[in-house]
C-alpha cells in the first residue's frame, strides 16, 4: 500500500536570484560553485596500529560563478576593476532558490566575497546567441540558511 501524506516536489533550478551588498543587477542566467570541501590529514603516532588516523582539515569553497546577459549595467564589472587596481572590495551575498510564484524557498550565504575573475563574451557573426559575462567571486565561507 503506498504511503499517505503530502508529496514535496523539488524546486526548479531556473527560479532564483543573486544578492549581493551594494549590487542592484536584476537577473543572472546562472549560479554555480556552491560546495565546500574538507581535505582529511592523515595522522599516525608510533604506537597506533597500522592504520593512520585521518583528521579534518582546512575547510576549502569553490568561487561562486555568475554569468548574465550583456547589457548596458556596469556595476558588476566597476566591483571587479577595483580588485584589479589593487583596492578589493569584500562583499557578502546570497544566492536564493525561489519556488514557481517567486518565494524565497532556500538561501545559501556567503561571506567575504571579491571578484577574482571576469570572462567577456564570445561573438560569432553567423551565431544568435545572446552576449554573456561571467564573473567569478572568491569567498571566505557559503552557509545554508
Amino acid at each position: 500500500m503506498p504511503a499517505t501524506g503530502e508529496r514535496k516536489d523539488p524546486f526548479h533550478g531556473f527560479n532564483f536570484k543573486v544578492e549581493i551588498d551594494g549590487i542592484t543587477r536584476a537577473g543572472f542566467r546562472e549560479a554555480s560553485g556552491l560546495d565546500s570541501a574538507q581535505d582529511p590529514v592523515e595522522y599516525r603516532e608510533g604506537v597506533d596500529k597500522l592504520t593512520a588516523r585521518k583528521l579534518p582539515g582546512l575547510n576549502k569553497y569553490s568561487n561562486i560563478s555568475l554569468k548574465w546577459g550583456v547589457t548596458d549595467d556596469a556595476e558588476l564589472w566597476a566591483w571587479r576593476k577595483k580588485s584589479m587596481d589593487g583596492k578589493v572590495e569584500r562583499k557578502n551575498g546570497s544566492v536564493v532558490l525561489c519556488d514557481d510564484a517567486g518565494a524565497e524557498k532556500v538561501r545559501w550565504n556567503f561571506h567575504d566575497g571579491w571578484p577574482t575573475k571576469w570572462t567577456g563574451p564570445s561573438f560569432n557573426a553567423t551565431g544568435n546567441e545572446v552576449a554573456i559575462e561571467t564573473l567569478e567571486i572568491a569567498h571566505e565561507g557559503i552557509e545554508k540558511a
